[in-house]
This record gives C-alpha cells, structure tokens and sequence, in this order.
C-alpha cells in the first residue's frame, strides 16, 4: 500500500462503480485511493436486482457468488394501479444480493489487493491545476494524476463543482441567468421484509406517480423498495406511512404485501430529490462512473450492471492511458464517446417511461397492450439487460 498522500488515481465514492474500478485497478499494479462517506457495511436505497450479466465480472473481481446462496431470479410480472397482471419469463434474468452484503464484501477485496479506502470521510472538495488532482477530505490532502467521480445520485461536489442536474437545460439556464428548469424530483423508500414469495420472482407494481419493486435477496430477507413523484409525499406533509395507505393501497398487491409483511427496519431508508437523466460523463477533467454520469429510472434500467461495466470499460481506457499509449485527451474523449454511445439513449428512455407513469390510465393500457403482443414485450424486457461482460 501506498502510505503518502499521492496515488496515481483517486476515487470518490465507494459504490459499486468505485469499488469495481478500484479492484480492477489494484489488479493492474495502479495505486489507488478510495474515499466513502459513509461507514462499511450500511445499507442503501436500491432495488437490489442485479443482471446475470454482470455475474462473472463479480467473481473476476474475487467475489464468489457461487458459495452466498444467492436467489437466481427468472420470472417477471408487473402490474397496472388497477391491479391487472403482466407475466414473462426473464431469458438472462438475474440475482438478488443487499448492497449491505455487496458492498462491504467488495470494500474488504479492494482492501486486501492494496487499495486505500477510507471509508467514514466525506470529500469536501476538489481540484485540477497543472495535470494534477487535489482532494480535499475529512482525512487529509490528497493528489493524484486522475480523479474519478462516483459518489452516486447526488453530493455536495455537484454543487462544487456547478454541475447542471439531470433535466436541467443549460441553454435556459444561460438566458435566465441562473440553473434552467430541473427535471422532476422523485423520492426512493426501501424496506426489508420477510413475506411468503416466490424466490425465483421480481415483481413491480405500479400506484400513481410511481411504482414499486419486489425481490428476494440474502437469506430469508426480501428487498421491497419504490420510487415515487415527490408530490406524493409533500400531498401528505412528508408522512410516508400515509401516504403509502392512500396512494400505494391502492394497487391489490401493494395493500396485500404491506399487509402481511414483517418488516425488518425500524424506520424505511429514504433518499430525496432524486432525478432522472443524463449530467456528463466527463466533467472538470473528472471522468464519472454510474449515477454520477447519469441515474436511470430503476423500471427501465438495470443501473448496478450499468455502473459495473461502465468501471470495466473505464478500467481498459487507464490502462492505456497508463501505459501511454493514448494521452488524457484522448482518454476523456473515449470514455466520453463510450458511455454516451452505450448509455445516453437507456438513460434518455427512462426519462420518457417515467413520465409515461405519471398517468395512470395510460400505465394500465400499456400493461393490457404488452398482454397480448408478447414480441413487445420480449423487445421491452430485452432492453433493461445487456449482455455479459
């Protein structure tokens, strides 16, 4: 391990995107430093679903999956508000593991490969000057030849750096002399429970302005986490329990779950001002990974093998660039042209299906339309997986 303050890259959160790189790093002899504001292991608002193509990139990073008795999870049905039911059959499918167990254990591998994480250490600011990084953290000064943004949703540094969020148009922003108009603000609510289903089984339900997720992960532990409009919760002065007896109630399966569930935390994890759509993958010479680049509706999306691969290719770039085959130029405007070709046009879908959402008549014709076009819905369901990497 490096024991000064300069390493050749440092990353800022300490997701999966950051975790994932830093181990690929670390397996290519470059020093590394990682910093997470928070303590390992917590947990995180997340549907914790992941993609079966991302499942031999977690064992290549030293995770095996194979000996956590993980769900494997091959059946899809999502229902309308009014309770009407879509059944399919996921091809790739995927597997359910909490981001408490995912994380912490990819915390533990970067640390055992020599990677500096410093968990609990919150990044107050940084800068580029003279082809060099200065990250300003609760522990320290630190410098590095990149820098590499993964803090996820939303953080302070967007600030710092005077990023536009998701949905904001800079065109407006310049005329008006201020931000531009800010795409819709969206509230995620996740619980875990115990609950008789199916372990082979995701299920989301749609209510009005939103819709919610369920899965098996871990153990006999269920991941039940939703997303909604941040009007449904301001409607009911911020009172989650309310509001999810007046609007989520009001889809059959929602009441019946909420119902019989045991639920294993003392208060729902929560996360606001959540907005869907594309920032920049690279921006002040730092090159972002997952969320920070861009957050995609979960329904639509797939984001955890989304933030996975974009470290995998990202990981191809520096070691190019290490091996000063293409200079940092030319590393920002690849991995610039990468993640715009492979992601921008899922990310700019989700933003439509979003909307689509916030009208529930329209939600329960397109669910009773995707019943009876099964190619449809084969094209709709293969767009949320990409292929193993």
């Amino acid at each position: 391990m490096n024991n000064s303050n300069t390493y050749k890259v440092s990353i800022i959160g300490g997701g999966l995107a950051g975790l994932a790189l830093a181990i690929q790093l670390a397996d290519a002899g470059h020093s590394c430093v990682l910093f997470e504001k928070n303590k390992y292991p917590f947990h995180k608002v997340c549907g914790e679903y992941i993609s079966m193509e991302s499942w031999n990139f977690l064992e290549r990073l030293g995770l095996n999956l194979s000996e956590l008795n993980l769900p494997k999870i091959n059946r899809l049905q999502v229902s309308s508000p009014s309770g009407k039911l879509l059944k399919h059959q996921l091809d790739l499918g995927g597997f359910g593991i909490s981001r408490y167990l995912l994380d912490s254990k990819l915390s533990e591998i970067a640390k055992n490969k020599g990677v500096r994480v410093l968990d609990d250490c919150k990044v107050n600011d940084v800068k580029f000057n003279e082809n060099q990084f200065t990250v300003d953290s609760a522990q320290g000064i630190f410098t590095s030849e990149l820098c590499i943004g993964a803090w996820g949703k939303k953080s302070n540094l967007d600030t710092k750096l005077r990023r536009l969020s998701p949905g904001v148009y800079p065109e407006r922003s310049r005329r008006r002399g201020g931000r531009g108009r800010a795409g819709q603000n969206y509230v995620g609510i996740k619980y875990h429970i115990n609950i008789d289903f199916p372990a082979d089984l995701i299920e989301l339900h749609n209510f009005k302005n939103g819709y919610c997720g369920i899965s098996k992960i871990e153990e006999d532990r269920y991941c039940l986490c939703y997303l909604t409009d941040s009007e449904n919760l301001k409607k009911y002065n911020g009172d989650i329990n309310k509001m999810e007896k007046e609007v989520l109630f009001q889809n059959p399966f929602l009441k019946e779950y909420f119902s019989k569930a045991k639920f294993l935390f003392e208060e729902p994890l929560a996360i606001s001002q959540i907005k869907i759509g594309y920032k920049s993958a690279v921006e002040n010479n730092i090159l972002m990974l997952g969320d920070t680049a861009g957050n995609i509706a979960p329904l639509s999306g797939n984001g955890m093998s989304m933030a996975m691969r974009s470290s995998f290719e990202l990981n191809k770039l520096l070691n190019s660039y290490f091996e000063n085959k293409i200079t940092r130029e030319k590393l920002e405007n690849q991995y610039l042209k990468f993640w715009t070709s492979q992601f921008k046009k899922r990310v700019e879908l989700s933003k439509t299906l979003q909307k689509l959402l916030k009208n529930s008549g329209m939600t329960n014709l397109a669910i009773a339309f995707l019943r009876v076009v099964p190619f449809l819905r084969n094209a709709v369901v293969k767009s949320t997986h990409g292929k193993p990497f």
